[in-house]
C-alpha cells in the first residue's frame, strides 16, 4: 500500500512538473504587444534576413506548416538573383484575429545582364498567420 501512494505521489509530482512547463511555454510565445506591432517585428526581421542572406533565419519565421513541406534548401533555391530588394520597410499593418496583412514599401533593383535599370519603388502585401501564439510570415508551399 505505501508503495501505490508513493507511486502515485510521484506520479502527480511529474503532471504538475509537466503543467507547469506546459505553462511557461505558452507564457514565453504569447506577449502583451499588439498584433500590428508583432507582425511589423517581426516582418522586419524577415526582410533584414532576407537583404542579408539568411535564408535559414526567414526559413524559421515561415509558417510550421510550410516548414513541414519544404527544406531549408528548396526554400533557399527560391530566391532568385533577378531582383535585388536593396530597402524594405512596413508601412502599414491591417489585423484580423489569426491573420495579419503588412504593406511594405521596398525599393528593388532589376538585375539584368549588360542593363542597369536603378531602383524602382513598389508596394508589396505579405500574410502572416497567427499559430501557436506566435505570428509566421504566410507563402505559398
Amino acid at each position: 500500500m505505501k508503495g501505490s501512494v508513493m507511486a502515485t505521489s510521484t506520479s502527480c509530482r511529474y503532471i504538475y512538473a509537466s503543467l507547469a512547463l506546459a505553462l511557461l511555454g505558452a507564457c514565453a510565445t504569447t506577449s502583451n504587444e499588439p498584433p500590428e506591432q508583432a507582425v511589423q517585428r517581426r516582418s522586419t526581421a524577415y526582410w533584414q534576413a532576407r537583404m542579408a542572406g539568411d535564408y535559414k533565419k526567414t526559413y524559421e519565421l515561415s509558417t510550421p506548416s510550410y516548414r513541414q513541406l519544404r527544406t531549408l534548401e528548396q526554400h533557399r533555391s527560391k530566391f532568385a538573383p533577378t531582383v535585388a530588394v536593396k530597402n524594405a520597410e512596413v508601412s502599414k499593418v491591417s489585423c484580423q484575429a489569426d491573420r495579419c496583412v503588412a504593406t511594405l514599401k521596398m525599393t528593388v533593383q532589376p538585375v539584368l545582364p549588360g542593363l542597369n535599370l536603378g531602383t524602382i519603388p513598389m508596394y508589396v502585401d505579405e500574410t502572416w498567420l497567427l499559430q501557436d501564439g506566435q505570428w509566421w510570415y504566410f507563402e505559398e508551399p
